[in-house]
């Protein structure tokens, strides 16, 4: 099936008992057995739940992964991830991740004895210098958050597996519509469903897709244990938004692209952060390994940046991306304040960085707004 088949069809079928075109609501904590020690396919929906498990197969068929597992929020599935490490192991990880994730790494996980090194990942020698004995995982975003720097996946795929590593890939800001981690090697793909996947704003969650039947086994066994399933309502929800993924992230980038554009344009803008430009130091990469560039648009401001936000009415004052109302964040006071200002600026998310998530307005209204917040 080609995409937009898979993102309606993939992973469910008709209700066997009533016939419901959409997969119903399992509501219920907890499933009748059919005799002593003989569960039916489910017995209790911390361990795998029917609505769950259909957004888990959809998840599993769009990435080309062997299993999907969906979790209570993004950050639940990245802590569950976390947990295939041990005290004493390495990670080597993007530097300029979202904020949470490296608060998780650098504040959480180095308490629990793993050390992570931050880094720039576009560099095939500095990777392999920074792998030491004890290394066990590369962990990367691609597009990142904020700066949607592009990270070549098939070289990390590369290197991970001539040093016996675990790759990791957060696929939140590409989708599986635009970017397939798996097809170049990568052995996870992490998802905050809550942005693009969902696409309306109105749930939290997360999801881990596997590529090899002992991962999947493991994953399953840490999120059972751990207790991060996601709820069987937040599952449906999710499932309902990927039917229009195809349809809404071909209007993202779409707008994206005449956004990034007028910016790159305009006398008060210093930088635009776009791979969908020439300009962008990771277009070349993108266009190799990337069906489209994505919905999110990030820039540096000349002027001062409370004004600008003021003046914006469309575009929201908000936390998060991927819906379809447009939103405005400030990156240093909102997703990436967890991160030590050092460390922020040395990744280059300055004070004057601002992001935008294009949603699914008409793009000359949207431009129409933020000419008004820049004039």
């Amino acid at each position: 099936m080609k995409f937009s088949t898979k993102s309606v069809h993939a992973g469910r079928k008709p209700d066997p008992t009533t016939g419901a075109v959409t997969t119903p609501i399992y509501q219920t904590s907890t499933f009748v057995f059919d005799d002593y020690n003989q569960p039916k396919e489910h017995d209790y929906s911390r361990t795998s739940n029917p609505t769950r498990s259909a957004l888990e197969d959809a998840l599993a068929a769009l990435e080309g992964g062997n299993a999907g597992f969906t979790f209570s929020s993004g950050m639940s599935a990245i802590s569950t991830t976390l947990h295939l490490l041990k005290s004493g192991d390495h990670v080597i990880a993007s530097d300029d991740i979202y904020g949470g994730t490296y608060r998780l790494f650098d504040e959480i996980m180095s308490k629990f004895g793993i050390e992570t090194t931050f880094m720039k990942l576009n560099d095939e020698e500095a990777i392999i210098d920074a792998i030491k004995p004890n290394t066990k995982l590369i962990w990367v975003e691609t597009p990142s958050n904020p700066l949607v720097n592009i990270t070549d996946l098939e070289m990390i795929a590369k290197i991970a597996k001539e040093h016996d590593l675990l790759s990791v890939s957060d696929n939140t800001f590409a989708t599986p519509y635009f970017l397939k981690p798996i097809d170049f090697g990568i052995d996870l793909v992490v998802h905050s469903t809550t942005k693009y996947l969902n696409g309306h704003s109105d749930v939290i969650g997360g999801a881990v897709i596997t590529t090899t039947p002992q991962l999947a086994e493991d994953i399953h066994f840490l999120l059972n244990g751990l207790g991060t399933n996601a709820a069987p309502f937040d599952s449906w929800l999710v499932l309902r938004g990927i039917k229009s993924l195809p349809v809404r992230m071909k209007q993202h980038e779409k707008s994206a692209i005449a956004v990034a554009e007028f910016l790159f344009d305009h006398p008060a803008v210093d930088e635009v952060y776009f791979p969908g430009l020439e300009s962008h130091q990771g277009y070349e990469i993108a266009k190799k390994q990337m069906q489209g560039y994505g919905g999110v648009v990030s820039f540096n401001l000349k002027s001062d940046v409370k004004t600008f936000l003021n003046k914006l009415d469309l575009f929201l004052l908000a936390e998060s991306l991927g819906g379809a109302d447009s939103l405005v964040e400030h990156a240093a006071t909102m997703s990436h304040s967890s991160m030590d200002p050092e460390a922020r600026l040395k990744t280059g998310i300055t004070d004057q960085l601002i992001r935008l998530s294009i949603g699914l307005e008409d793009v000359d209204d949207l431009i129409e707004d933020l000419a008004k917040g820049l004039d």
